[in-house]
């Protein structure tokens, strides 16, 4: 049985100043909700926030950035977040964009203890400004590190009390391979079942890469509304 937090600002609490983040999610579907509202209540600063983009202006990541919690992102799309493009062009940001692919092989090669991967993605470019190039079979590919962090906060549909976690559907995205890639693993789940009661074979995120546990509800906003004219 894996530690089941009683409160949001309990699960968080031993993040500190200075820690690298990752944070599932993609727009605003998967993304850990209540985890992040607490981190901006906990006031925690100089963050290093890995993950595919940085939330709206008004909601998930988009909270730390105009708290100022944040002292680097890394991921592949700045989106829609105009005060992620003030500081950027303001230099009170430091930001690394990497190709989504080689964001999410990144990530991926951290969870599974590979330290650094080849990729044709970024070769001619600035990404590969600085980093090995090879040539494999008459192409070359550049030499991309793997990404780990001190924690992952992820979003699942259900958990049990294990750690054992699915997700549901799209909502999966990032949060399987981030959830690999923490030394310490917090799953905010919408449902808490009793250990048994997920089917083994559906099990997205075995239990043995979860440190704790805490059941939430979400608001699941949609991050551009488009409707039927």
């Amino acid at each position: 049985m894996k530690k089941i937090f009683a409160s949001f600002r309990e699960a968080v609490d031993e993040i500190t100043d200075g820690s690298t983040l990752m944070v599932g999610g993609f727009g605003l579907c998967g993304i850990p909700e209540n985890l992040i509202l607490a981190l901006g209540e906990k006031g925690v600063k100089d963050l290093t926030i890995i993950s595919n983009n940085c939330g709206v202006d008004d909601w998930g990541l988009g909270l730390l950035l105009q708290n100022k919690q944040i002292k680097k992102m890394v991921g592949s799309y700045v989106g829609e977040n105009k005060e992620f493009e003030r500081q950027v062009l303001s230099g009170e940001i430091e930001v690394e964009l990497t190709p989504q692919g080689t964001l999410a092989e990144k990530i991926r090669a951290g969870g599974a203890g590979i330290p650094a991967f080849y990729t044709p993605a970024g070769v001619g470019t600035p990404i590969a400004e600085g980093k090995e190039v090879r040539e494999f079979n008459g192409k070359e590919y550049v030499l991309e590190e793997a990404l780990t962090a001190d924690f992952s906060l992820v979003s699942a549909w259900k958990g049990d009390k294990m750690g054992n976690l699915v997700y549901r559907k799209t909502a999966r995205n990032f949060n399987p391979m981030m959830a690999a890639a923490g030394k310490v693993t917090i799953a905010e789940v919408e449902t808490l079942v009793e250990t048994g009661d997920l089917n083994p074979d559906c099990i997205h995120t075995p239990s043995i890469y979860v440190q704790g546990i805490i059941q939430g509800r979400l608001e699941k906003r949609i991050e551009r509304r488009t409707i039927r004219s």
